[in-house]
């Protein structure tokens, strides 16, 4: 297995730092595929569509990343709790795809595309299970940090799916929804390893503090990539929230616009984006905003503030990993 794809290289990693990470990354897939095999193939196959159409693996490598940062590294613990956060990222995907009636993901046919609205969801249920079996074998404190990153997630994504309430700052809103939707996730992958390696509470806090900067700034990028790529780039069909109504970043800083150029651009964001037209015109529009260079500095104001979370640490490979993690991240926007 590959140390990662490229959208997610660490340039600048040590040979050793990197073999450990290509062999842990490669452990925690093992784990992930014996984890989501089952008896009833069927059961066995749906389970593992999203394993074996890849992915970037950000999650799992976070965590084994972060375990070096501690005097244990990557051991069994960091593998089990990697492959966790993993099987509870792809359960919230099988999720996803049903709430947006997604096509495609990672490529390939998304699983409600495949096997039906129903068999994703239980799919994804069936994930959060085994992600929280694995979880139970590494003791309570674990268990209750998955409890609370899926009470998170679950209300990041509600929150997600509602507009920002009467009198609050749709942007700051938003924000607030990332922090629980997407970044609470990778800040408990960061957490995880940081605990499971042997770092001190003070440096596992500061990993999670990292890792909550991190999502967000993976998440703003993102949907960015979702306005600004094609599906053949990203093997996922561009302009999905739009068609769904939701607005991110570049939609809510062109909301927002007191320019009467931007009317008819923010009329068409207003109008029903399942017309593939409609849909096609606004992302030439959005492309060509200027809300888009905007949105990309906000992506990559939040990666400096995730750096600069790791100032207090001592020179290692390991916090110079991480700190390339966030540039890989945030240049995927642009």
């Amino acid at each position: 297995m590959a140390l990662t794809p490229p959208v997610l290289a660490l340039p600048g990693t040590s040979p050793e730092l990197g073999e450990s990470l290509t062999d842990g990354l490669s452990r925690v897939n093992d784990l992930i595929e014996r984890r989501v095999d089952h008896d009833d193939p069927f059961i066995a196959e749906a389970a593992g569509h999203l394993v074996q159409a890849g992915g970037k693996r950000l999650r799992p490598l976070l965590t084994l990343l972060a375990s070096e940062l501690g005097p244990l590294g990557i051991n069994d613990e960091v593998i089990s709790a990697a492959a966790a956060v993993e099987l509870t990222h792809l359960a919230t995907l099988y999720h996803d795809d049903v709430m947006d009636e997604a096509h495609v993901r990672r490529g390939t046919p998304s699983a409600n595309a495949r096997y039906g609205n129903s068999t994703a969801i239980l799919v994804g249920d069936l994930l959060f299970g085994t992600a929280s079996e694995i979880t139970a074998a590494l003791g309570s404190q674990a268990v209750l940090i998955q409890a609370q990153t899926f009470v998170r997630l679950c209300a990041g994504q509600i929150r997600d799916d509602r507009p920002a309430p009467d009198g609050e700052d749709p942007v700051a809103y938003y924000l607030s929804v990332l922090e629980d939707k997407t970044g609470v996730l990778i800040a408990t992958a960061a957490r995880y390893g940081g605990m499971f390696g042997g770092s001190s509470p003070e440096v596992v806090e500061m990993l999670r503090e990292y890792g909550e900067r991190l999502g967000m700034a993976f998440q703003l990028a993102d949907d960015l990539i979702d306005i600004a790529s094609d599906a053949d780039e990203t093997g996922k069909t561009p302009g999905t929230d739009l068609r769904e109504g939701k607005a991110t970043l570049p939609v809510l800083l062109v909301r927002s616009s007191t320019d009467p150029a931007d009317r008819p651009l923010q009329e068409l964001l207003a109008s029903d984006l399942h017309d593939e037209d409609r849909l096609a015109a606004a992302l030439v529009g959005l492309r060509g905003h200027r809300a888009m260079d905007e949105a990309l500095e906000r992506t990559r104001a939040i990666g400096r503030e995730a750096v600069a979370v790791l100032d207090p640490l001592p020179p290692s490979d390991a916090k110079d990993a991480l700190i390339a993690l966030v540039t890989s991240v945030v240049h995927r926007a642009g």
